[in-house]
């Protein structure tokens, strides 16, 4: 019997609006592969300048909501089956949920992209990338959809991920994101769209026709290695596309998210160097409605 690719999921909670659609995605994917879902909590410690009465006062009061919060966490996932430890703790949430992935050898990290911005409550936009750069295990991060804020969210997670968009450079920790992709579709049922970006290329007024050939025959090149894995993931009997682009990466990411109806984007983080400023870019403009999982 294989290993399931899931079998331990750490979520990151604020209790921000953009951590409760990432909820949603938690506990969307441990339904799916029947994993146990640790919620964790970072309470960040004042700045120094406060007293220290003072301080001690606010992470108390910090705690006990948290507290609160987190049971409802609880108790919100188990009616729904699932099996849910929660914690809480103080310290940086970068260097704690990093911890807390080694230490519980999590499976997938998921957060929300953007959390709130008052320290007590811990996981904010920039700690959420720093995560994704620097965590362990894969991490999905989950930017919030602002028309939704006031929705309360369903026992049954309306998230269903039908269209995984897979950009790749080829270099290995794509190809490895590649793989993972492959997974997930695999056991959710879905669709995978492979896609090359080809950087724009200056020629001067020198250059002649053998320039122009060389870089048709570099996208044919391209589009034959596609191919290839196209035919790896439909021998799983999945659906599959390929799509070479030109432009910026970044931007040609993000219009392969609505032009193929993107629920999630799986990418490497650390690919050759214009397609990691590709992915910091794609990050950053989190205005698409594609999910971004990095590995």
């Amino acid at each position: 019997m294989s290993t399931p690719l899931l079998k331990r999921i750490l979520f990151a909670t604020d209790f921000s609006d953009d951590a409760l659609r990432a909820q949603e995605y938690a506990m969307y994917l441990a339904t799916a592969w029947d994993a146990t879902i640790d919620v964790l909590h970072v309470i960040e410690a004042p700045p120094a300048s406060s007293g220290e009465t003072d301080s001690i006062l606010a992470v108390e009061r910090a705690r006990g909501e948290a507290g609160r919060r987190l049971e409802q966490v609880r108790d919100f996932m188990a009616r729904s089956g699932l099996q849910v430890l929660v914690r809480q703790v103080l310290g940086n949430p970068l260097v704690q949920i990093g911890l807390a992935a080694r230490e519980r050898e999590v499976d997938l990290v998921v957060l929300g992209v953007q959390g709130r911005t008052n320290r007590l409550y811990g996981l904010i936009g920039a700690t959420a990338e720093r995560v994704v750069k620097e965590s362990p295990c894969p991490v999905l991060a989950v930017p919030g959809l602002r028309a939704e804020v006031d929705r309360p969210i369903d026992t049954t997670p309306h998230v269903p991920i039908r269209n995984i968009l897979a950009p790749l450079d080829f270099s290995a920790p794509s190809l490895d994101a590649v793989e993972y992709a492959i997974q997930i579709a695999n056991g959710l049922g879905a669709k995978v769209t492979l896609m090359h970006v080809l950087e724009p290329v200056c020629y001067d007024l020198d250059c002649g026709l053998g320039v122009i050939e060389q870089e048709a025959r570099k996208r044919d090149h391209w589009n034959q290695h596609l191919v290839e894995l196209k035919e790896v993931i439909t021998s799983y009997g999945l659906p599959a596309e390929v799509e070479i682009s030109g432009g910026i990466p970044s931007e040609a990411i993000l219009a392969g998210v609505l032009r193929h109806h993107a629920d999630l984007i799986v990418m490497g983080t650390h690919g050759r160097r214009a397609s990691q400023s590709a992915h910091s870019a794609a990050w950053r403009r989190r205005s698409c409605d594609g999910r971004i999982a990095r590995c």
